[in-house]
């Protein structure tokens, strides 16, 4: 007599708190902050459902879901910013970090 178990737990997403706050490890697309359920299935029927501990990240793109700690920061959308030790403290332009006196206005750096 044989007898094959067909199941196991899977995770299926409750509820996004938040869009876009990392990117995804596997394929580098945006990913969102999710509460998520975790599913018992046997025979590919759900027959138990419980809510998991702490919210985890998820993937639309790829459908990959990891923990808050693994993502990767969102991409910086903004220009990039320059240290105020570039900028002239007078007229405000920048200026390459190896010189001493503003090429604009001739101001100490």
């Amino acid at each position: 007599m044989f007898f094959f178990f067909v199941g196991g737990v899977e995770q299926q997403v409750r509820q996004v708190l938040k869009s876009g706050v990392g990117r995804c490890i596997n394929c580098g697309s945006m990913a969102d902050l999710v509460e998520y359920d975790k599913v018992l299935k046997l025979f590919f029927v759900p027959v138990w459902k419980w809510p998991a501990k702490d919210p985890a990240v998820y993937c639309n793109n790829c459908s990959l879901m990891f923990p808050r700690s693994f993502s990767l920061p969102p991409p910086n959308t903004g220009p990039p910013a320059i240290p105020e030790s570039l900028r002239c403290r007078f007229c405000d332009r920048v200026a390459e970090p190896e010189f001493r006196f503003c090429p604009f206005c001739g101001s100490s750096l």
